[in-house]
């Protein structure tokens, strides 16, 4: 298995335990993260040395990748295991899993890449390099039926471990006492990503627009979740360079980690586009969502791109149900009228709530076992049976 950023070692861990509880005498290697080194996972690498995004950022990585790269399929070729599973990371992932397959080595790519959002080249690739594909999402499946190549809709793992809930304030009130919030005033989670330039893109006009908004309702709380200490100075950094009076400073909460308890405390959340997104739909929270990329990989990017949105509470919808901007409308203007726009008309965040819960009934199918079972099927070690329809 291969895992290359935090999303990929949760789900690398729930398919894990799902496997284990099974077969409890698999052994699991090549790289995850802590969640999968936790179950016994033997990762030859780092995790985060394959964390790198967009089209052009890999090529100053692109030596060591390489070495990387070259490492695993070597030792998978000599050492061939029952069933390669590459999780995400597609850039990566693929190009070992076709090498592999080459070798009679079954192969399975865990969260489709997004060929139904750029075009349908990369398909081919695909299916000379894959056994099954598994998709989180419903609307994944159809482009892979049009070109004979197995997929499978197993639903999203966090909709199976975030309860559907109509009404949460108990809950949400707990939450702020805990961070110590207050519990009568208007709070924003704000969430500019989880990599350094994903912060370095966002997070001074996240933060401008904090600013912007505190004007027009001084009592707001703003609540910032970083995930890990580097990305914590960072934020404080920016934060410092905003220049704000100490009575604005304190409207703002830094957390270390705790980004679901940040959601869950918040009444509308600004935030990357990216799983966050689902998360924050799946706790039934009302979103502003910004995607921005270096220039070069966003000209790049936008004139490849097939999809009418980005955000994927909106993808899943089929309409755009939350406001979401893309590079250079990702401005304070913009997004200060949303997000008060919203914090101002809780009959439109109730309405948002009920169709966020629609979907997370759509997409809750225990994916983790689903997962477990199909990886099984490929290896041999399961027979096929029949799938739940999307």
């Amino acid at each position: 298995m291969i895992a290359g950023e935090t999303s990929g070692d949760i789900l690398g861990a729930g398919l894990m335990q799902a496997i284990l509880g099974v077969c409890p005498e698999a052994r699991f290697e090549g790289i995850g993260g802590p969640r999968m080194l936790a179950l016994g996972f033997h990762s030859f690498f780092p995790m985060e040395r394959l964390s790198v995004m967009g089209f052009v950022e890999p090529l100053g990585r692109l030596p060591e990748l390489l070495r990387i790269k070259k490492h695993l399929e070597t030792h998978f070729i000599a050492n061939p295991p029952d069933v390669f599973v590459g999780i995400d990371s597609p850039g990566f992932n693929l190009r070992i899993e076709k090498v592999l397959h080459d070798h009679r080595i079954r192969t399975v790519h865990y969260v489709s890449p997004s060929v139904w959002a750029w075009g349908q080249k990369r398909i081919h690739k695909i299916a000379q390099a894959v056994d099954l594909v598994l998709a989180l999402f419903p609307f994944e499946t159809a482009i892979y039926e049009q070109h004979s190549v197995p997929a499978r809709f197993i639903g999203h793992p966090l909709a199976d471990s975030i309860p559907i809930c109509a009404d949460d304030s108990a809950g949400q009130h707990q939450v702020r006492s805990i961070l110590g919030l207050s519990s009568s005033g208007k709070v924003i989670a704000l969430m500019p990503g989880s990599r350094r330039d994903e912060i370095r893109r966002l997070g001074q006009v996240f933060f401008a627009t904090a600013r912007r908004c505190l004007e027009s309702d001084p009592q707001l709380q703003f609540i910032i979740p970083c995930a890990n200490a580097e990305r914590r100075t960072q934020v404080e950094q920016m934060l410092t360079d905003q220049q704000m009076g100490l009575q604005a400073r304190k409207s703002f909460t830094v957390l270390d980690g705790q980004s679901h308890e940040a959601m869950l405390a918040a009444d509308v959340v600004l935030l990357a586009s990216g799983t966050a997104t689902l998360e924050a739909m799946l706790l039934n929270r009302a979103m502003v969502v910004c995607y921005k990329l270096a220039p070069l990989t966003y000209a790049l990017a936008s004139r490849m791109l097939k999809v009418p949105y980005v955000a994927l509470p909106n993808l899943l919808a089929g309409e755009r149900l939350v406001p979401e901007f893309l590079q250079n409308q990702v401005t304070v203007d913009n997004l200060h009228r949303e997000l008060m726009t919203l914090l101002g008309n809780s009959e439109q965040r109730q309405r948002l709530a009920e169709r966020f819960q629609a979907i997370h009934h759509h997409i809750r199918r225990d994916a983790s076992v689903q997962a477990a079972q199909a990886v099984l099927e490929v290896a041999g070690h399961l027979p096929a049976v029949g799938h739940p329809a999307p």
